[in-house]
């Protein structure tokens, strides 16, 4: 004679600080488990407040909320329907805890704390949260023994094994982990080693949302005590996912789940950052954005991308040329507006260009152009995007690959000017193959066009700012397929430049990227953000000091 339960994987979008807003999605999420005859619905990490909450978790007003709220969703279950697990902030005495419940029969029956407060990369959970003291008994339900992890926890070598000791049939994780290239492999890496040093099967249940540059892409699943994933919810999607759990010869194990498959390389990345910029424009109430098109790569993959977040008919397009812009960037731009559905228009700079040179006429005095004419060219751009901005309400998205942003290849107040760079974490060289993955297929989901809506020209011809007369990016950086390969040892790897040398990059140029990195950060810190998509980017990740004296000498 089997035991049976079965429980429902809740894969919902909070959005941080919206109690009432999360809280219906719970109560939806919960009718929609109820329907399917679920006996338990496991929400992810901080689900109440949404997460990471920072510093607005805080606010004793804001904790007493999130408490109500706990309390409130556990008066619900006394209907009958399914219980809950939910993550919330819980005040205890003198201490702030990352708290996960279990809600049933109309009352909190279990609190459990956060043992590992994460402090690094994008976390720094101890500036705000107490920890748990240790790992506290399994959470008792219908006939099972829950053994609950919070995120981190999982990450505990000897945290599977001590609630196994204490009596746990398998294992529940209620998790926030962010997205990044390598997440699903740390992720099963980590479960792996506590189901297989207990042999009791556990359950994941992450976040999906974007929340400001951190990103959230869902991707529960259920592994087995063999360490071996069996069942896995969709990545990037919303939804109430049922697993079917029978106990036999005195062992719990999944025997039904939901079977869908993870997506790789560029079509994970892609989908992730249309994520990221889906949930900033909607969570932040924009009623759509503005784009400056140049007829450029970076700017044509982040219309491409906004398109498919937001659908044609919210992104505005902008061709704003110059004397210095080619025939070819004003066609390419509008073959691109034009596959991709959007509004496009033309506002041409030159007459401010004119002015500008008038007004500084006398403070110049005839010295020789630089750099200072290019970057009014750029300032120009950005006044223009953000009046448009201003007068239509609509967000600005600037369109600065990872490349030129590590090296200050940008300008301040020009083309930097904007709220969300969707390629801020994309290096130059992702770039160009997201744009030939985008043209080849259209995920299902998206808002855009299928077929090839970056023209090949635009990919094909050498990189310019079109700024002065035939300027080329590599007139002052490096080829791309140089650069990208040591700025991902600088600041991924952290590694030291005679190790870089000695993969067989010249020492001069290494020194010289390392210069521009160091020197950049001031433009960084005034950059809008971006989705998080590589191990380390700039901003939550990598901290560095703006007034730096540090050059590896080595």
């Amino acid at each position: 004679m089997s035991e049976r339960l079965s429980i429902a994987i809740a894969q919902i979008a909070p959005t941080v600080g919206d109690i009432a807003g999360n809280l219906d999605k719970i109560r939806t999420a919960r009718a929609e488990a109820a329907r399917g005859g679920a006996d338990l619905a496991v929400f992810c990490e901080l689900v109440v407040c949404g997460y990471p909450p920072e510093d607005l978790v805080r606010k004793p007003a804001f904790q007493r909320a999130c408490r109500a709220a706990v309390e409130e969703l556990a008066k619900a279950t006394a209907d009958g329907g399914p219980a809950m697990i939910v993550g919330a902030p819980w005040r205890d005495g003198e201490g702030l805890y990352n708290a996960a419940f279990l809600l049933d029969a109309g009352e909190i029956k279990a609190v459990r704390y956060k043992v590992r407060l994460p402090n690094y990369g994008v976390f720094d959970e101890p500036r705000v949260f107490t920890p748990g003291s240790d790992f506290p008994a399994p959470v008792p339900f219908r006939g099972a023994s829950l053994g609950l992890m919070i995120c981190e926890d999982m990450w505990i070598e000897g945290a599977g094994e001590s609630l196994a000791a204490a009596g746990a049939d398998f294992f529940i994780v209620p998790h926030g982990s962010p997205f990044r290239t390598s997440a699903l492999e740390e992720r099963a890496a980590a479960a792996r080693g506590r189901a297989r040093a207990t042999g009791l099967p556990l359950m994941f249940v992450n976040q999906l949302a974007g929340q400001d540059e951190v990103l959230f892409e869902g991707a529960a699943f259920v592994m087995d005590g063999d360490g071996e994933i069996r069942f896995r919810a969709p990545q990037f999607e919303p939804g109430v996912f049922l697993t079917r759990w029978e106990k036999q010869a005195n062992s719990w194990r999944c025997v039904e789940g939901p079977d869908a498959i993870w997506v790789r390389g560029e079509e994970m990345i892609y989908r992730a950052v249309v994520l990221g910029v889906r949930d900033y424009i909607e969570k932040n109430h924009f009623p759509g954005v503005v784009i400056g098109l140049s007829g450029g790569v970076d700017s044509a993959l982040t219309a491409a991308i906004a398109v498919d977040a937001l659908g044609p008919g919210r992104v505005r397009c902008v061709m704003m040329p110059s004397r210095y812009t080619a025939r070819e960037s004003l066609e390419d731009a509008a073959d691109c507006a034009k596959r991709l559905g959007v509004s496009y228009e033309t506002i041409p700079i030159e007459p401010a260009v004119a002015a500008f040179s008038s007004m500084l006429a006398p403070a110049f005095d005839a010295l020789a152009p630089d750099t200072t004419e290019e970057n009014i060219q750029s300032r120009i751009r950005g006044v223009i995007l953000m009046a448009l901005s201003n007068k239509f309400g609509l967000m600005v998205l600037t369109t600065g690959n990872k490349s030129e942003m590590s090296v200050g290849y940008a300008t301040l107040y020009g083309d930097m000017n904007g709220g969300y760079n969707p390629l801020k974490d994309i290096y130059k060289l992702d770039v160009y193959r997201l744009c030939h993955w985008r043209n080849a297929r259209r995920p299902e989901g998206l808002m855009g066009p299928a077929g090839a809506v970056i023209p090949e020209r635009v990919i094909a011809k050498p990189p310019s700012a079109e700024l002065r007369a035939g300027q080329r990016d590599e007139d002052s950086l490096p080829p791309y397929a140089v650069l990208d390969p040591i700025l991902e040892r600088l600041v991924e790897k952290e590694m030291a430049v005679r190790d870089i040398v000695a993969e067989g990059f010249d020492e001069a140029t290494v020194r010289r990227i390392e210069h521009l990195l160091y020197v950049a950060e001031y433009k960084r810190r005034q950059a809008p953000p971006g989705p998080k998509v590589t191990a380390v980017n700039f901003g939550r990740d990598r901290r560095y000091p703006i007034t730096n004296g540090w050059r590896d000498r080595g």
